[in-house]
C-alpha cells in the first residue's frame, strides 16, 4: 500500500520510538504549545462550538452531495482552460502526472507540501522515471535531503528532529558551514530553494480546499513557497483528495477559519492563496497550463459506510496534538504517512487490516481527539467501531484473546464460577505479586506489565468487603 512507510512490525516500531527520549520530549513540547494556542484562538473567536457545528454541517453536506460538487468543480476548471483527471487509484494518478511531465519533457519539478502526494508516493514514482523532485516546504525539504525520511506529523513533518540534527543534515548534504540557529538554517534553505524555483519545469501542489462554484483551489501556508511553485513554472499540477471540496467561497471562509486556528492557533496563516486555472490574458503571472488530478484511492469505498464521517477531516492535526498515545510513540510508530487518531481511523480503511490492524488499538479511547476536532468527527467512536469490525466481522482477534474472552464469558455468567474465580485469582497470581503490584505478569498480562505495573487482586472480593463493612456498621449501632 502506497501510504505505508515501514515494513517493521508495529510492536517493534513502538518500542524503538518509546526509547527515543528526544522525540518524546519534542512531541510533548509541541503538543502543549499547539494545544494552548488552539484553545486561545478558539476563545478569542468566540462561539467555538457553534463554529464547529457549522463546520460539521458543511462537511456532511458536501460528502452527501459529493458527486454533484465534483461535477461542478470539473466543469468550471475546464471552462477556465484547465484539465481535470479523475484517478481511481494511486497508480492512475501517478501515471497521469508522469504523462504530463513526459509530454512537457520536464526534468525538474518543484513541489509544495501535500499529504495526498505522500499518500500515493508520487515523488518516488517521478524519481524512478528520471525526474528531480524538490520539496519546497522547509520541513519536507529537510526530510527529503535527509535520505527521504518520512514525515511524523501532518502539519509539522520534521517534528522529530532538533536544530542540531538539521544542522548536521545541512552540513552533510548542502555544504552548510554556519551554526544551528534556526534563522541561519532557514536562510540557507531559502538561498538553495530560490535557484530551484527559477529553473523548474513543472510545479506541483496539494489542495487544502477546492471551490466548486468557481473551479478554484485554495492553499493555506506560512512560508510562501506554494506561491512560488504556482507562479514561476509554466506547467502546474494540483493533486487533491476527492473529498477536499467546498460548495462556495462562503463555506471556504468557515473552514479556513477553523483550519488555521485548529492547526497552529493563528487567526489566519501568512498566505491564503486561491488560484483558478491557467494564466489568462489579463493576468501578469501564473502557469500557462493547469492540470487538476482528483484522487479517489479508496475514498469512494468509505462513502455510505459507518466510517463516512472520517472524510470530513480538514487535515488540521488538532487530534494528533492532544493524543496521549501519539505523545509517547510519535508519528513513525503508526507506519503510515497519516499518524495519530485520524491516521488510526483512516489508514486501515485505505490500506486494509492486513497491514494496519494494530492502529485502532493505539488509542486510550479518551475522546480528547473528538473534543478537539473542528468538524466534530467522532474519532474515538470510529476507533471503537474498527475494533468491533476486526473482532466480530473479520474474526482477526488472536486465538489466545478469543479463548480468554470465551472463558471470561462463561465464568462471568455463572454466579458460582465467578465466586470461585475471584477466590482463586489472588492465590494464582501471588507468585507474580510484590507489594500489591504485578510487574512481570503471566500470559496476556505481559503486554500490560511490560509498560506499567498491574494491581494485584485483593484477597477479599468487593462483595465480601462490602458485607463485612455492613456487618461492622450494624454491630456498632
Amino acid at each position: 500500500m502506497a501510504m505505508k512507510i515501514s515494513d517493521q512490525p508495529f510492536d517493534q516500531r513502538v518500542q524503538k520510538n518509546i526509547e527515543n527520549d528526544f522525540m518524546r520530549n519534542a512531541v510533548q513540547d509541541a503538543q502543549e504549545r499547539l494545544r494552548k494556542r488552539r484553545l486561545e484562538a478558539a476563545e478569542e473567536l468566540g462561539n467555538w462550538e457553534e463554529w464547529r457545528s457549522l463546520g460539521e454541517q458543511i462537511r456532511k453536506h458536501t460528502l452527501e452531495n459529493l458527486d454533484y460538487y465534483l461535477h461542478q468543480l470539473s466543469e468550471n476548471v475546464a471552462k477556465r482552460g484547465g484539465h481535470v483527471f479523475f484517478a481511481q487509484t494511486a497508480e492512475e494518478a501517478n501515471d497521469y502526472i508522469q504523462s504530463v511531465i513526459k509530454k512537457k519533457k520536464a526534468r525538474k519539478i518543484v513541489k509544495s507540501k501535500s499529504m495526498v502526494t505522500e499518500e500515493i508516493h508520487m515523488n518516488q514514482c517521478l524519481e524512478e522515471s528520471g525526474c528531480e523532485v524538490i520539496e519546497t516546504d522547509l520541513g519536507e525539504y529537510i526530510l527529503q535531503i535527509d535520505d527521504h525520511d518520512p514525515p511524523s506529523h501532518i502539519v509539522a513533518p520534521a517534528l522529530h528532529k532538533n536544530k542540531e540534527q538539521i544542522r548536521d543534515v545541512f552540513q552533510r548534504k548542502l555544504g552548510y558551514e554556519k551554526t544551528e540557529k534556526p534563522e541561519e538554517l532557514a536562510l540557507h534553505a531559502r538561498k538553495m530553494l530560490r535557484e530551484e524555483f527559477l529553473t523548474a519545469d513543472v510545479g506541483i501542489t496539494g489542495c487544502n480546499f477546492a471551490i466548486a462554484e468557481s473551479g478554484s483551489f485554495c492553499l493555506v501556508t506560512n512560508e510562501g513557497n506554494a506561491r512560488m511553485v504556482t507562479t514561476i513554472p509554466k506547467t502546474q499540477i494540483t493533486v487533491m483528495g476527492m473529498e477536499r471540496i467546498v460548495p462556495t467561497f462562503e463555506e471556504l471562509d468557515v473552514l479556513v477559519s477553523l483550519l488555521t486556528r485548529s492547526a497552529v492557533g493563528q487567526k489566519l496563516t501568512s498566505y491564503i492563496t486561491v488560484l483558478t486555472g491557467p494564466k489568462q490574458k489579463e493576468d501578469v503571472d501564473g502557469p500557462e497550463e493547469f492540470h487538476l488530478v482528483i484522487v479517489d484511492n479508496g475514498r469512494s469505498k468509505i462513502l455510505g459506510t459507518e466510517f463516512q464521517s472520517v472524510l470530513q477531516c480538514i487535515r488540521c492535526a488538532a487530534c494528533i496534538n492532544v493524543c496521549p498515545v501519539y505523545r509517547h510513540i510519535g508519528g513513525h510508530s503508526y507506519g503510515s504517512i497519516y499518524p495519530g487518531p485520524i491516521g488510526a481511523v483512516l489508514t486501515p480503511l485505505f490500506g486494509g487490516y492486513d497491514e494496519f490492524k494494530e492502529l485502532p488499538y493505539a488509542s486510550t479511547l479518551c475522546a480528547a481527539c473528538t473534543e478537539a476536532c473542528p468538524v466534530k468527527i467522532p474519532l474515538h467512536e470510529l476507533l471503537h467501531k474498527h475494533r468491533q469490525v476486526i473482532v466480530e466481522r473479520e474474526g482477526r482477534a488472536p486465538i489466545s484473546e478469543k479463548l480468554a474472552m470465551k472463558a471470561f464469558g462463561i465464568g462471568a455468567s455463572n454466579q458460582k464460577l465467578y465466586q470461585w474465580g475471584t477466590k482463586l485469582a489472588p492465590a494464582a497470581l501471588k507468585p507474580f505479586s510484590k507489594d500489591g503490584k504485578i510487574s512481570n505478569g503471566p500470559g496476556p498480562l505481559k503486554n500490560w506489565t511490560s509498560i506499567r505495573d498491574f494491581p494485584a487482586p485483593e484477597k477479599n472480593s468487593f462483595r465480601e468487603w462490602f458485607h463485612n463493612r455492613k456487618k461492622e456498621s450494624g454491630d456498632r449501632s
